[in-house]
């Protein structure tokens, strides 16, 4: 009789698990610098980069969003700021996604006082932020989503940006060796001499604690 009930119980738990939705992937596409050839060669002598970030998946519709810098000093974190988190946002109708699609724009340059600034243009917000930075003309932001095309998954966490400088051997620089290196990207300090980067996470409908509101 026990072992009855155990298989019912098993056969019944196994259907409601089979029955639960999947998680469906999140595409990302993006478009570097602008579309107008004279806007671009502009931004590129100013040292300004700019990236549109598009995001499309079913997933998306109602989940929350949190993006994170962390700062890599000497091949060790050094400082992780949150540079939003629509959760802890306090005005009406920002909290989550209204749609299936979400996009957003990212401007950065080095300025002159030794800082990376940049501005994360969300719908109906922004934001400006400046990082520290070593005295360099090398730091090149790149999109490593796009470089690991790995499937983004509504409640995981995925590295999205990194502000990097070069790999330097023999008076060459090489930022695609760095790019390009592989998947442990807090490492890169320590594999390749780099003193400083920024890496920036992102995760959508995070299941984490409020710890308070923005």
């Amino acid at each position: 009789m026990k072992t009855s009930i155990f298989i019912l119980f098993f056969l019944s738990t196994y259907a409601v698990i089979a029955q639960m939705p999947k998680p469906s992937p999140i595409t990302m596409t993006s478009e570097y610098l602008s579309e107008n050839e004279d806007v671009s060669d502009l931004m590129f002598f100013e040292g300004v980069a700019f990236y549109n970030m598009k995001f499309t998946g079913a997933d998306l519709k109602g989940s929350t969003f949190k993006l994170t810098a962390k700062e890599i000093w000497n091949g060790k974190l050094k400082k992780e700021t949150v540079v939003t988190n629509s959760a802890t946002i306090d005005v009406p109708g920002l909290e989550k996604l209204k749609d299936t699609v979400f996009d957003f724009k990212v401007i950065s340059k080095v300025t002159s006082d030794n800082k990376l600034k940049m501005s994360f243009k969300f719908p109906r917000f922004g934001r400006t932020m400046e990082f520290d930075a070593i005295k360099s003309d090398d730091y090149s932001l790149r999109n490593i989503a796009e470089t690991f095309k790995e499937d983004i998954i509504k409640g995981e966490k995925f590295y999205l940006m990194a502000y990097i400088l070069p790999y330097e051997k023999d008076g060459a620089k090489y930022w695609c060796a760095v790019e390009n290196s592989g998947k442990d990207i807090e490492n890169w300090g320590k594999k390749f001499g780099i003193k400083h980067y920024l890496v920036f996470e992102m995760c959508f409908d995070c299941k984490e604690p409020v710890a308070g509101r923005q």
